[in-house]
C-alpha cells in the first residue's frame, strides 16, 4: 500500500511537500482526528463576507456549517434522482419508443448529456455576476420542473406520446411528438445548468474558509455531498428503471418530476439557516479587462520583482468582500496588465481597469435471474453502489491512513486523487473491452453471430468494469469539485466548477464523435462496422480498446499538467 502510495505521489505532484510538515498541518490534523466542536475563531461572526438571508454579516451559531447543509443535500439527492430518473434509461425510450436505432439514439443522448454539461456556464455567469448562487439555483430549478413536467406529459397524454406497437409493427413517432419530447428535455438540461455549479459550491460557501475547523470540516462536505447525488442515482438506476420498463414511462416520468418538486422545497425551507456570498460581478469582463490591458501594454516589460506590480494596500481587494489570491509565475506575459505605465504613475490615475488591473484580479447478455429479469440500464447501480460504499471509507479511513504518509489535510492533494481516478478509469476500459471481447467468443461459438438475441453470459460479468468506474469517480469527481472550489477566486466559484463540468460536456461531445467516426470508417463496404443494431456482428470491445487507450494518454498529459501546476495561495 505505501509503495503504490508513493508511486503514484512521485508521478503526479509535490514531491518535496511530502518531506515538510507544517505547524498548520499539524494542527489540522490534531483538528481532524480529535474533532472538536469549539469555535477557536475567537469571533462570532464569519470572516469570509458572507451574509445571512437579510444581508446582516452572519452568525457563526445560527448560519450555515453542517446545520445548513441537510438542506443542501436532500436537494441534491432529489435533483439527481430526477435527472438520473429520465438519463438512466434514455436511450431505451429512444430505441423502444421513439424507434431510433443504436447509434442514432446514442448520439442522440451523448449530444444531450454534453448540453447538461455546458450549459452550467450560464448558470454560473448569472450567479457570480449578478444573482448569487441561492437564486440561480432557485429560478433555474422552476425551469428543470417545467421541463420534467413536460416529459411526463409527453409521455402520457395520449395524443402526445408515440402509438404502442402492434406485434411487430411500431409506428414511428411524428414531429409534433418529437418535438414535444426533445423539448422538454433540453429546458431539463437548460435547468440542470443554474444547478450543477451552484449547489455544490453554495454547501461549500457554508463553511468559513477563514476558520480552521470549518476549512477542515468542508473537505468532508464534498465527500457526503457526491454521496447524496449516488443515492439518488440507486433509485433511479434500479427502482425507476423498473417501473418505467414494468409499470410504463408516464408514471415512470412522474416519480422524477415529483422528486424535483421535493428538490426544490427542500432547497427553500433552508433558508433562514443558509449563508449567502454576494455576486461581485461579471468575471468574464474582469477576464476581459486583464486581456486588454495586457494587449495594450504589449511592448511594456514586466519587473522581476512582483511586488512592483499594482496592487491595493492591505487586505483590500478590487472585488469588495473577497479575499486576494497570492500572485503566481504562471501566465507571466498577463502580468503586464499590472504595470503601472509612467503616464498611470504621474496622473495617479489606477481606476480604469481596462488599461490597469490588479495582479490578483482574476443490452445484449443475460440478464435473468431466476424468473426475474434485470433492466440493463439498471447494472449501472454497481457503479453507484461502488460509490455510496466507497465514500464513507474513503472519508473515515483512507484519508487518515493516506495522511499519515502525505501530512495533507485531506490525505491527498486534489490533483493526486484526480489522478488516482484518471488511472482506473482506464483501467475500467481495459475490463470492459475484455467483458465484450469474451462475449462475442461465446456468440461466435454458439453460431449467434447472425441473430439480434442475447448471448448466454451472465450480465453480472460487467460488474466488474462499473466498480472500477465507481472507484474512479470517488477520486476523479470530488477531486475536481474540491480542485476547482479551491484554487479559484472568490467571486468566480461558479465559474469555475461550471468549467469543470464542461470538461465532461466536451468528453460527451467528443464521444459523439468518435462513435461518428468509427461507424463511418468501419461501415465501408457494407460492414456492420463495430457498433451495429445487431451487437452480436459488430465488435464493440474494439471501441472499448480504443477508449482505453485515449484514457491512457489522458492519463500521461495529465501527469505532465499536474506536475507542472503551482497550488494557489489566499493572502
Amino acid at each position: 500500500m505505501r509503495s503504490f502510495l508513493g508511486f503514484m505521489f512521485t508521478i503526479m505532484t509535490e514531491t518535496s511537500d511530502y518531506l515538510t510538515m507544517t505547524s498548520r498541518v499539524e494542527e489540522e490534523r490534531r483538528l481532524l482526528e480529535e474533532g472538536p466542536l469549539e469555535n477557536v475563531s475567537g469571533t462570532s461572526y464569519t470572516s469570509d463576507g458572507s451574509v445571512d438571508i437579510n444581508g446582516n454579516p452572519a452568525l457563526k451559531y445560527s448560519t450555515g456549517n453542517w446545520k445548513a447543509c441537510p438542506f443542501i443535500l436532500g436537494t441534491e439527492f432529489c435533483e439527481r434522482l430526477a435527472y438520473y430518473g429520465i438519463a438512466k434509461n434514455l436511450i431505451t425510450y429512444l430505441r423502444h419508443k421513439l424507434q431510433e436505432g443504436n447509434v442514432y439514439a446514442a448520439k442522440n443522448v451523448a449530444t444531450w448529456q454534453g448540453t447538461c454539461y455546458i450549459t452550467p456556464l450560464i448558470g454560473a455567469f448569472l450567479a457570480d455576476a449578478y444573482w448569487g448562487r441561492y437564486w440561480t439555483v432557485a429560478v433555474f430549478s422552476t425551469v428543470y420542473f417545467i421541463g420534467m413536467v413536460t416529459l411526463t406529459l409527453s409521455a402520457s397524454v395520449p395524443s402526445f406520446k408515440p402509438p404502442d406497437c402492434v406485434g411487430s409493427i411500431c409506428p414511428t413517432a411524428t414531429p409534433a411528438q418529437h418535438a414535444l419530447f426533445f423539448s422538454g428535455l433540453y429546458l431539463l438540461a437548460l435547468g440542470t445548468g443554474g444547478i450543477k455549479p451552484c449547489v455544490s459550491s453554495f454547501g461549500a460557501d457554508q463553511f468559513d474558509d477563514t476558520d480552521l475547523i470549518e476549512r477542515v470540516k468542508k473537505g468532508s462536505f464534498f465527500n457526503w455531498f457526491y454521496f447524496s447525488i449516488n443515492i439518488g442515482s440507486l433509485i433511479s438506476s434500479s427502482l425507476i428503471v423498473w417501473i418505467q420498463d414494468n409499470a410504463g414511462w408516464g408514471i415512470g416520468f412522474a416519480i422524477p418530476t415529483l422528486f424535483m418538486g421535493i428538490a426544490i422545497a427542500s432547497f427553500f425551507l433552508g433558508t433562514p439557516l443558509y449563508r449567502f456570498q454576494k455576486p461581485r460581478g461579471s468575471p468574464i469582463t474582469r477576464v476581459c479587462q486583464v486581456l486588454v490591458a495586457s494587449f495594450r501594454k504589449w511592448n511594456v516589460e514586466v519587473p522581476r520583482d512582483c511586488s512592483l506590480l499594482y496592487e491595493l494596500p492591505d487586505k483590500t481587494s478590487s472585488i469588495g468582500g473577497t479575499r486576494k489570491l497570492e500572485h503566481s509565475d504562471e501566465f507571466k506575459c498577463l502580468d503586464k496588465a499590472a504595470v503601472v505605465s509612467d503616464h498611470e504613475a504621474k496622473n495617479k490615475d489606477f481606476s480604469n481597469s481596462w488599461r490597469l488591473c490588479t495582479v490578483t484580479q482574476g443490452m445484449v447478455m443475460d440478464a435473468t435471474v431466476g424468473s426475474f429479469t434485470i433492466p440493463p440500464a439498471s447494472l449501472s447501480t454497481a457503479d453507484v453502489i461502488s460509490v455510496i460504499v466507497l465514500v464513507p471509507i474513503y472519508d473515515r479511513i483512507l484519508v487518515p491512513i493516506a495522511r499519515k504518509f502525505t501530512g495533507k489535510e485531506r490525505g491527498f492533494s486534489s490533483l493526486q486523487r484526480i489522478g488516482i481516478g484518471l488511472f482506473i478509469s482506464t483501467l475500467a476500459m481495459v475490463a470492459a473491452a475484455l467483458v465484450e471481447n469474451m462475449r462475442l467468443e461465446v456468440a461466435r461459438a454458439l453460431d449467434l453471430v447472425d441473430h439480434k438475441v442475447a448471448v448466454p453470459i451472465s450480465i453480472f460479468w460487467q460488474i466488474p468494469q462499473y466498480f472500477l468506474v465507481g472507484t474512479a469517480e470517488v477520486f476523479t469527481n470530488i477531486g475536481h469539485l474540491e480542485f476547482f472550489y479551491d484554487q479559484s477566486p472568490d467571486a468566480m466559484r461558479s465559474l469555475f466548477v461550471a468549467l469543470s463540468l464542461l470538461t465532461a460536456s466536451l468528453g460527451s461531445y467528443l464521444n459523439s464523435l468518435i462513435l461518428t467516426i468509427v461507424t463511418a470508417l468501419t461501415t465501408k463496404g457494407g460492414k456492420p462496422g463495430w457498433v451495429p443494431d445487431n451487437l452480436n456482428e459488430g465488435h464493440l470491445d474494439y471501441y472499448f480498446w480504443l477508449l482505453a487507450g485515449l484514457s491512457f494518454l489522458n492519463l500521461l498529459v495529465y501527469a505532465v499538467c499536474s506536475v507542472r501546476y503551482r497550488y494557489k495561495k489566499v493572502s
